[in-house]
């Protein structure tokens, strides 16, 4: 199965497509729609969203079998009022798109879903996708599910990043509110002011996490935020606090987010003030089946060479929301270097920065890689002495 050059000029036209109308969120109409158009002529069983602007897209084998998911998220990233595909999500989109188009030409058992997602930056889509069916999408459970992500540092062009169990870490944000007295700043003691608390509160969370969690597994908590708004002779009535937290296991995620919230609570009652933690739509740990993920990279060796394929040695400290798919189905996420050829890697912008810049040229590969990569699993789950 190979993507020809005609193939790689229709992608890189989709790609830059998608790229010059980028959009936020759960609702991407433009986007949905030329994605529609991409797969139209294909003979695929496609079906759109309710919650969100999905598009799952399943394509029928020659015979039946199991089922294998394979997943793009579509979305771009806000910036002030507009957005910027800057995490390579058009770059995904059109990949997969190029692997519909070559397993139309391809034999096997079996079907394929296509999973195109919205909202994977922060709106938790796969976790609405998953909850309207994408799943079921083909009458069975998939077998396996898969996801290609490209990253514009950090990886040399065209090598495939991966690693078994823990690939990625888990993502929530805690606002933590301390409500108090506001008054006259000539006049503390007629307030109860919340911003000693609050300052003890950021002050103390390192030695929290010194506390809780064995200096041998990762967990950051980064304050991003600290809000007292008032005149510069003006008690504030309320002080808000926001934390990143970063987790790599389930554990240790519930044990933080409840001693935060505790921490507050403290700081509070010891201050005479409220507190109130609110905790937003995280994403678990995303974690690689080791089965899946060797499956994965032996198919990465024998397609582009044993120098294509790099274990990771540690999981990467952002998240992805492929976690709430991997958390019902084995499978593998997969990174894919897309800086410029010939660029460092270790000086390039990376994904999210405003001068982050990725190739078109790893569009073939990543389109051929999702193709072969779905053949291959369904031909040796309808035949394991195959595999």
């Amino acid at each position: 199965m190979h993507a020809g050059a005609e193939l790689h000029v229709r992608l890189t036209r989709l790609r830059r497509e998608l790229h010059e109308t980028p959009e936020p969120g759960l609702w991407l109409p433009r986007t949905q729609e030329r994605v529609l158009t991409a797969l139209d002529g294909l003979d695929a069983e496609v079906t759109t969203g309710a919650a969100l602007s999905s598009i799952t897209a399943v394509l029928r084998g020659n015979r039946p079998g199991p089922v294998v998911l394979l997943r793009a998220d579509m979305d771009a990233l806000p910036l002030g009022d507009g957005a910027v595909h800057s995490c390579g999500h058009d770059l995904h989109t059109a990949m997969l798109v190029g692997a519909a188009h070559l397993l139309r030409e391809a034999e096997f058992p079996g079907s394929v879903v296509l999973m195109f997602q919205p909202g994977e930056e922060g709106h938790g889509g796969a976790k609405l996708m998953v909850g309207e069916g994408v799943l079921d999408a083909a009458g069975e459970r998939p077998v396996a599910a898969y996801a290609l992500h490209v990253v514009s540092s950090m990886v040399p062009h065209g090598v495939f990043v991966s690693r078994p169990g823990v690939v990625m870490g888990a993502a929530d944000t805690v606002r933590l509110t301390l409500s108090g007295a506001g008054g006259h700043s000539a006049m503390p003691h007629a307030a109860r002011s919340p911003i000693p608390a609050a300052c003890a509160v950021v002050g103390q969370l390192p030695a929290l996490l010194d506390a809780e969690v064995d200096a041998f597994e990762p967990a950051v908590a980064t304050v991003t935020g600290v809000r007292a708004c008032g005149a510069a002779n003006v008690i504030p009535p309320e002080a808000e606090i926001t934390v990143s937290l970063r987790t790599y296991t389930a554990a240790t995620r519930a044990r933080l987010l409840a001693r935060i919230t505790a921490l507050a609570e403290g700081f509070a009652t010891a201050h005479g003030l409220r507190a109130e933690a609110v905790t937003g739509n995280g994403y678990p740990v995303t974690t690689n089946d080791p089965g899946e993920t060797e499956f994965a990279a032996t198919l990465v060796r024998r397609l582009f060479g044993s120098d294509r394929y790099l274990p990771s040695a540690r999981p990467l400290p952002a998240s992805e929301d492929f976690a709430f798919v991997l958390d019902e189905v084995p499978g593998n996420f997969m990174a894919l270097g897309a800086c410029v050829r010939g660029t460092d890697p270790r000086t390039a912008a990376p994904n999210h920065s405003p001068a982050a810049t990725f190739d078109d040229a790893v569009l073939a590969d990543g389109a051929r890689y999702y193709a072969e990569l779905a053949v291959r699993r369904l031909h040796a789950a309808a035949s394991p002495a195959a595999g």
